[in-house]
């Protein structure tokens, strides 16, 4: 059995012995350039684990946005800030997103501070490294290291653009206060372009794929096409291309394209529930590495187990997301013959379904789950509970018959394969129409899924299979932190997020038989003069007189 080394995200992790007396006395927050990039470090441990931390600064997915009640801190996922869920507890920092309240003061989602920290670690790194004397058999891994860092800092920029906008560049250079820090912004074409060149520089110079146990979570070449295609893609996309510019279709196309082109290191895996529970992947290219832990299940499991599973149940899935799954027949729910009951909504549903959401009747820990009034798991009062009928069950392992929660492989998602077979298939239609490969990408996924015929429904127009294709994206990458980006890109969030989300109300008429009715159960208000980008926190505004600030903020 092999042993698996891996970097975890969150500390330093020392790979080769430590050797150094003065390092190791002295304090993490006292190491300095020197200290780091040790002239004597042959084997560059210290500038590794300084890289490694450099991997902190990546984005850390699930339940990450948190709201302090007293001495409670919840953390909600980004996705309760979408049209697919809603925070089961009420004045959750998360709702500023779609109740208007957030701004330049309240930013909930601050993300410049972070990615900045992490492009100075990368200048800091590229600037000191070269006093590293590496031995003979360590200039390979130097060179992936170096390569490593400039990815990581497309990556920064990456998260900063999709936020804000065009933000100012900093290039290699580590800013002192004897420096002019007046800086002013680049425009969204100027970062853009600085990312691909980033991305181009060093594709060839990452860790080709597959990647090996020892360098699990490290970026390799495929993450850094999966950034490029992800980037296309948004920069194809209505917010940004809103003169629908075909030039920017292809090449959003022609980037996945190219990494699905690495034929024989990636591909979709069997089980679309257990590719989240297994650390090492043939689909997942880029992930947040954690310990083993029982996080996701102890945040977002229904809260009506106790003792060793008692969960908090923090993640409402609306009846928008619940109605967007299929059934297994491939049909969608409205469709003729789908065999979709509403007097029996549970049964028959596309796989990906139970693996996504908790509904009233699913078992879990040795017993059904109670979402109807009055259930274990909807016990009314004031106890934080699912707000909708439902609660989120992705990424967690089958715990149907245990009795006890297990440590669980719980690496939040950047970049996988389903996605890139989900850009390509977008970007393709919107370039030149339906085609055989487009309808490929799309159907390798549902089989995946194991929908039954799971062939698209023929002689699809270019606009049905747009429909078609988002609606897969929001299926399959549900809680993956994409459809809160989706609804802005597309330019749809002024109508998905303006007016009334929806759950379900259960209840039990006698023991076993229940009745479902919809219910309106959150206002959202999504405002198209300034929501579709980020205020730029006030912090950062009152520094410098340079940084303008974002439109309508």
């Amino acid at each position: 059995m092999k042993q698996f080394i891996y970097i975890i995200f969150g500390g330093l992790l020392c790979l080769t012995a430590c050797k150094k007396n003065n390092i190791e006395q002295t304090p993490l927050e006292q190491w300095t350039d020197d200290v780091i990039f040790d002239p004597s470090d042959s084997l560059g441990n210290y500038a590794k684990n300084f890289l490694n931390d450099t991997y902190v600064q990546l984005p850390t997915g699930i339940n990450r946005i948190g709201t302090v009640f007293g001495s409670i801190t919840a953390n909600d996922m980004l996705d309760a800030a979408s049209d697919d869920a809603i925070s089961s507890k009420n004045a959750s920092n998360i709702e500023g997103f779609t109740n208007g309240r957030i701004s330049s003061s309240n930013t909930i989602d601050d993300a410049w501070a972070r990615n900045y920290a992490g492009i100075r670690r990368v200048n800091t790194y590229l600037a000191n490294v070269g006093k590293v004397p590496f031995k003979e058999t360590m200039l390979v891994e130097k060179n992936y290291w170096y390569a490593e860092n400039r990815f990581l800092r497309a990556m920064f920029y990456f998260e900063l653009l999709k936020r804000y906008g065009g933000v100012p560049l900093l290039g290699d250079r580590i800013l002192t206060l004897q420096d002019d820090l007046a800086l002013k912004r680049n425009t969204v074409d100027e970062v853009a372009q600085y990312i691909l060149s980033e991305l181009e520089a060093v594709k060839d110079k990452l860790r080709p794929n597959p990647i090996q146990d020892s360098d699990i979570g490290r970026a390799s070449k495929a993450a850094a096409l999966a950034l490029k295609s992800r980037l296309l893609l948004y920069l194809a996309s209505p917010l940004y291309n809103p003169g629908n510019d075909p030039a920017k279709w292809l090449a959003a196309a022609n980037a996945a394209k190219e990494l699905m082109n690495l034929t024989g290191t990636i591909g979709l895996e069997s089980s679309f529930q257990n590719l989240f529970l297994n650390r090492k992947n043939k689909e997942v290219i880029l992930a947040y590495q954690k310990n083993v832990n029982t996080t996701v299940e102890v945040d977002n499991a229904p809260i009506g187990y106790t003792d060793a599973v008692a969960s908090n149940g923090l993640t409402s899935p609306t009846q928008e997301l619940v109605d967007a799954f299929g059934m297994k027949n491939g049909k969608a729910i409205t469709d003729v013959g789908s065999g979709y009951s509403t007097a029996n909504p549970y049964v028959g549903r596309d796989p990906r379904f139970y693996s996504t959401i908790f509904h009233n009747g699913m078992m879990w820990v040795k017993r059904a789950v109670q979402t109807f009034e009055g259930g274990l798991d909807k016990p009314g009062g004031i106890v934080t509970q699912t707000r909708t009928g439902y609660y989120a069950r992705k990424f967690m392992a089958d715990f149907s018959t245990a009795t006890t929660y297990s440590n669980q492989t719980h690496n939040p998602v950047i970049f996988r394969y389903a996605e890139i077979l989900l850009n390509f298939a977008e970007a393709q239609n919107e370039y030149s129409g339906p085609s055989t490969e487009i309808r490929k990408a799309v159907e390798d996924i549902r089989q995946r899924a194991g929908l039954v015929p799971f062939a698209l429904p023929a002689g699809l127009s270019k606009d049905q299979l747009r429909e078609a294709i988002r609606n897969e994206r929001r299926v399959e990458m549900a809680f993956e932190e994409q459809r809160f980006w989706d609804i802005r890109r597309w330019k749809i969030a002024e109508q998905v997020l303006n007016g009334k989300l929806h759950g379900i109300r259960i209840l039990q008429t006698t023991p076993g038989v229940f009745t479902y009715t919809p219910f309106e159960v959150s206002t959202v208000t999504f405002d198209k003069t300034k929501m579709y980008s980020y205020p730029i926190p006030y912090s950062e505004i009152t520094k410098n007189i340079n940084l303008t600030q974002n439109p309508g903020w």
